[in-house]
């Protein structure tokens, strides 16, 4: 076996795991989201914490590293910046109001970092990255605060930037499928 496909000399297959990525992104944060607004009897943001780790970290970063390694900086420091996130978050229970608010208030400078960085990429990154600053800086403040009613509106601004990058991914995985434009992307 040739040491030229291996290690640091291995060359990108071509594959995009934007798709894994935004569907792992958009499914985590449409859990999350709908979980903190309570519209589902019994249920709290506690309930998505396995989703959160497995889907919301592990996928996320591993589609980040593989972006990364196929030359797309944007996505794939999304995607692994996010993973960290959400894989931090969900062995996160049990700290204190102060510290979640400060570890939520720091995450939302990653979400403004990306939705500034990403603002001429197209409506999709827009919507997704900026829904996902405004619902980090509202759970970070009704964390703080103690405020349940400003924590179920973030879970809606989470739940839609999850339904953003869940269609993004559909659509570009339908389109790339069919070999035509079936579901609009702009």
């Amino acid at each position: 076996m040739s040491n030229e496909a291996t290690g640091a000399n291995a060359q990108p297959t071509g594959a995009d795991a934007a798709p894994l990525g935004y569907l792992a992104l958009g499914l985590t944060l449409l859990a999350y989201g709908l979980l903190a607004t309570g519209i589902l009897s019994g249920t709290g943001v506690k309930d998505a914490v396995a989703l959160a780790h497995v889907v919301g970290g592990v996928t996320l970063f591993i589609a980040g590293l593989w972006q990364l390694r196929g030359g797309d900086t944007f996505t794939g420091t999304a995607f692994t910046g996010l993973g960290a996130f959400w894989a931090t978050w969900s062995v996160a229970a049990g700290a204190s109001k102060h510290a979640a608010g400060l570890f939520l208030l720091l995450w939302t400078l990653l979400a403004l970092s990306l939705a500034v960085a990403g603002w001429t990429s197209g409506l999709f990154n827009r919507v997704v990255y900026g829904l996902l600053t405004v619902a980090l800086l509202l759970t970070a403040i009704a964390t703080l605060g103690g405020n349940g009613g400003l924590a179920k509106v973030a879970g809606w601004a989470a739940a839609l930037a999850g339904v953003a990058a869940w269609y993004w991914a559909t659509a570009t995985l339908t389109n790339g499928g069919w070999g035509r434009n079936a579901l609009p992307l702009k």
